[in-house]
């Protein structure tokens, strides 16, 4: 790895608005490179908006998809990656075959680099979900990618960094969902609406244990343990009724928040990630002393299909994902 500054993005996407949505993304790009990105992370499905695809049809569902990565998006990716001179990880919905995937894809100016296909899908029974882990080489670092959900199961992350990622891109839509977990929860609209006249209680909602409280417990500890660094990306705003709580930050292998997004709306921040730090980690020492011959147990096949189910998804009043 060599030292390199990353950029990570927040924006309110709207359902369905592709124009718009990669006209906030083009904003943002150039943002971050004013600021010395030379790689900016949005977060998932952000190109079509993600959450309301969940009443969908799979007709409906396949139109909105597009091609990776041959596709009108992705091609404008590559030509912003090229107005600015900079790198970019974004999320859509891709149609490939007969098949519809949650998909990240990530370019430069030279082209397209790398696609993840999310291993864990629920928002649509329509989706297909993906069947392998993402690794890549990119501007003199070694990258993987896990999108949402991806990243709560601990084995997910170890064996991306395992295949050899310093940098994980971490894309999501969550936080303020209906959950399992005591104190979590949905955000009143109202609050959001309310933002310029009393941020003050809207900021109090998002950060605390329904927004970044809730992320703060587990998302650092899978930098840590890995000695990895992370770079997390979540939309903020109204998203089909509910709010998001953005909060898009950078993680360091000792699982520190580096850097964060801290306004209620649009914005992006970027953060210098050094090989150093990579280099002195915890986690980085854990995995020289694994004792693989003692895991077989996390490898056996379930006597159940596996079965992906979010907290919001059981619609509990009580507030994990």
């Amino acid at each position: 790895m060599r030292d390199i500054r990353v950029g990570t993005a927040q924006f309110e996407y709207r359902n369905g608005d592709v124009g718009y949505n990669l006209g906030r993304i083009r904003e943002l790009i150039r943002q971050g490179v004013e600021k010395g990105a030379e790689l900016v992370c949005f977060p998932e499905c952000c190109i079509q908006a993600y959450t309301f695809v969940q009443t969908f049809s799979r007709q409906q569902l396949w139109d909105l998809a597009e091609p990776v990565p041959d596709g009108p998006s992705v091609r404008s990716l590559i030509s912003m990656a090229r107005e600015f001179g900079v790198a970019l990880g974004a999320g859509l919905f891709e149609r490939s075959g007969e098949q519809i995937h949650n998909t990240y894809v990530v370019v430069s100016p030279d082209g397209f680099v790398a696609r993840h296909r999310k291993l864990h899908t629920f928002v649509s029974r329509y989706l297909t979900p993906g069947n392998q882990f993402t690794n890549f080489e990119l501007l003199g670092c070694q990258w993987g990618v896990l999108i949402c959900y991806d990243n709560n199961l601990p084995e997910n992350v170890r064996a991306t960094t395992l295949l050899g990622a310093e940098i994980i891109l971490m894309p999501h839509v969550t936080g303020c969902l209906p959950s399992t977990m005591p104190g979590r929860g949905t955000v009143d609209p109202a609050l959001w609406h309310n933002r310029h006249r009393d941020p003050v209680r809207l900021r109090q909602e998002l950060q605390g244990p329904k927004g970044r409280g809730w992320l703060l417990r587990w998302l650092p500890t899978r930098c840590w343990e890995n000695g990895v660094y992370g770079v997390y990306s979540n939309p903020i705003g109204l998203d089909e009724g509910e709010v998001r709580p953005g909060g898009s930050l950078i993680l360091d292998p000792f699982g520190e928040v580096q850097q964060e997004c801290t306004e209620l709306g649009d914005q992006v921040v970027v953060g210098l990630l050094t090989a150093e730090k990579l280099s002195l980690s915890s986690g980085r020492r854990y995995l020289r002393a694994r004792r693989p011959e003692l895991y077989g147990k996390l490898v056996e096949p379930g006597t159940e299909p596996p079965v992906t189910e979010p907290g919001w998804k059981l619609k509990t009043d009580s507030p994990g994902t």
